[in-house]
């Protein structure tokens, strides 16, 4: 990634050293995944969409611990490896509006939420920015070779309301919490890396 393009990390320190945690990441761009696995401070265990896992991507994601999901339904297979990343104190990293988009978490699922709150693992956000909207000269697909990407890491948070609870309400006010959280931080991330 360093080599392609010129990331600055910001706030990596705020990634608990140890332990299970949740990466809530913004998706506008194929390469926001890679970057943030090749600039993070601790291994990301991605839910990255089976589509993916073709051809020689196939036995690389998977020998790198990326987790192969299917989108159109509840992958029990996908949920249960992705739990057992947790559960084992490792980081999940995970696109809380399900695909690529705008990447301003307008349209969160509750995806993040049943594993935050399953878990019990903070969740910490992470804004990308500088992958959308640009196109490089030499592969129109990707960003500009040697363009600035920033990575911003927030404050690790919890995502339940301290009660325990795991009920559907809880889960859907969860999923408005951190929305809320993850809205606030990219804003924040826009503003320190000057991209408002």
């Amino acid at each position: 990634m360093y080599g392609l393009w010129r990331p600055r990390v910001l706030g990596a320190w705020r990634v608990p050293a140890a332990g299970p945690v949740i990466l809530a990441v913004n998706h506008t761009h194929a390469v926001d995944g890679p970057l943030l696995m090749g600039t993070a401070p601790r291994p990301v265990h991605f839910l990255i969409k089976k589509e993916a896992f073709i051809g020689p991507l196939d036995p690389f994601l998977t020998g790198i611990g990326q987790i192969e999901v299917d989108r159109k339904a509840a992958d029990r297979v996908a949920i249960t490896r992705a739990l057992g990343v947790l559960g084992n104190g490792g980081v999940l990293g995970i696109f809380p509006e399900g695909t690529r988009g705008e990447g301003d978490f307008a349209s969160l699922r509750s995806g993040l939420a049943y594993f935050a709150l399953r878990s019990g693992a903070p969740v910490v956000p992470v804004a990308v920015l500088g992958t959308a909207g640009t196109r490089g000269r030499a592969i129109p697909a990707l960003p500009p070779l040697r363009a600035r990407v920033d990575i911003v890491f927030g404050d690790p948070f919890e995502a339940g309301d301290g009660s325990g609870r795991r009920t559907r309400a809880a889960l859907d006010e969860a999923t408005v919490r951190i929305g809320r959280r993850l809205t606030a931080h990219l804003a924040d991330a826009r503003r320190v890396t000057g991209r408002g």
